[in-house]
C-alpha cells in the first residue's frame, strides 16, 4: 500500500478550495449546489495534483541512480544492522546483504550495500582501507555478475 504524499494532499485542498471560489463567481446566477463544487474542486484537484506528482517522481528516480558496493574483510559477527549504520554515515543506503555459507549459515565476511550513486564515492574513499570492529575493511563498486552466469561452487 503506498503512504499518502503530504504534497499532493495539500495541492488537492488548495485546488478544490480556488475550484469552488471560481465556479462560486463565475455560476452564482445557475444556483448551484455548494457540495457540487466543492466536488468539483476535488476532481480538479487531484487530477491536477496527480500530474504534478508523476512529474516529481520522475526527477526523483533520475536523480537516484544507485551504486553497489562490494565490501570485503568484514567481522563475522557484524550484521546487516551494523554495516547499514556504517555506510548511512556516508549517504543514503538503500539495501545491505551480508552472504552466508549455505552449508553452515555463518556469515562469509564479506557482502554488497546499495547506495545513491554520489554517497558511493563518498563511502569507498572514507571506508576503504579503514578499521572495523579490528578489521580493514575493503570496500570498492562491485562487479555485475554478466546475465545469464551460473555459480559454480561445489555442492
Amino acid at each position: 500500500m503506498k503512504s499518502f504524499d503530504h504534497k499532493v494532499i495539500l495541492i488537492t485542498l488548495v485546488i478544490a478550495v480556488m475550484s469552488f471560489f471560481i465556479v462560486d463567481l463565475a455560476l452564482s446566477s445557475a444556483q448551484l449546489d455548494a457540495a457540487l463544487m466543492l466536488a468539483v474542486g476535488i476532481i480538479v484537484g487531484s487530477i491536477v495534483a496527480q500530474l504534478s506528482k508523476s512529474d516529481t517522481q520522475q526527477e526523483k528516480q533520475s536523480n537516484l541512480a544507485t551504486t553497489t558496493l562490494y565490501v570485503g574483510n568484514l567481522p563475522y559477527r557484524a550484521n546487516e544492522h551494523v554495516v547499514r549504520e556504517l555506510f548511512e554515515e556516508q549517504g543514503k543506503v538503500f539495501s545491505v546483504r551480508l552472504l552466508k555459507d549455505k552449508n553452515t549459515g555463518k556469515r562469509r565476511g564479506f557482502g554488497f550495500v546499495e547506495m545513491a550513486k554520489g554517497d558511493a564515492d563518498k563511502a569507498i574513499s572514507q571506508l576503504n582501507e579503514s578499521e572495523f570492529q579490528q578489521r580493514t575493511l575493503k570496500v570498492r563498486e562491485a562487479k555485475q555478475k554478466p546475465e545469464g552466469e551460473v555459480n559454480h561452487s561445489p555442492a
